[in-house]
């Protein structure tokens, strides 16, 4: 029994509609607030026992804690519009909850488990921290060798953008699936077929 229309036309096929997974939502929302939390409480470690300015070695010379307040982003650029990153981060955060909804890879949900808890970091320190709100300098204080002064959301971020990078290098989509010319070349049958036309 074959499913045409009266014409004689098959009908298209059903559009396939993207479920929520609890499992992934959930796995998400761990890194996200992991990577929050992280970032939070070393900001609060470092503006408790350190005094800005001050330099301490870690790891010398890889590694020093450098307690300063950045108003711009990497490398002190942007100083003077402080109100942008404000703005670039709240849209990032929303823009990643928006993305939910197709959310079927345990890697996706890593990737952008750290970029929310990252961004949500940082613009909780330009919403609530010094000067006024939304123009609050951010607290940086892992530095470097020849490297800008960052922290722990600026990690989470960088982090989850590039595991994005190598998941769309492999063709690995928000759902978890992978790119369908991928999977047309791993069908046996389509390779079959194309083998016989390439025959005749």
């Amino acid at each position: 029994m074959t499913d045409e229309h009266t014409d004689g036309t098959t009908p298209p096929a059903p559009t396939v509609r993207h479920t929520w997974r609890p499992a992934m939502l959930w796995l998400f929302a761990g890194f996200a607030v992991f990577a929050y939390a992280f970032d939070q409480l070393t900001k609060l470690w470092v503006t408790s026992t350190m005094v800005e300015g001050e330099r301490i070695p870690v790891l010398p010379p890889l590694l020093h804690w450098y307690f300063i307040r950045n108003s711009g982003a990497a490398f002190s650029i942007g100083e003077n519009v402080t109100w942008v990153f404000t703005i670039i981060m709240a849209g990032v955060s929303v823009a990643i909850l928006f993305q939910l909804r197709r959310l079927g890879s345990a890697w996706w949900a890593l990737s952008l488990g750290l970029l929310l808890g990252g961004a949500l970091g940082n613009l909780t320190d330009r919403l609530f921290r010094e000067p006024s709100f939304a123009m609050g300098h951010v607290v940086d204080f892992i530095q470097l060798p020849n490297f800008a002064i960052f922290n722990i959301a600026d990690s989470a971020v960088v982090s989850g953008v590039v595991i994005i990078c190598l998941l769309t290098l492999r063709g690995i989509g928000l759902d978890g699936s992978r790119q369908q010319r991928e999977a047309k070349a791993g069908d046996p049958a389509a390779a079959a077929s194309k083998e016989e036309t390439a025959g005749e």
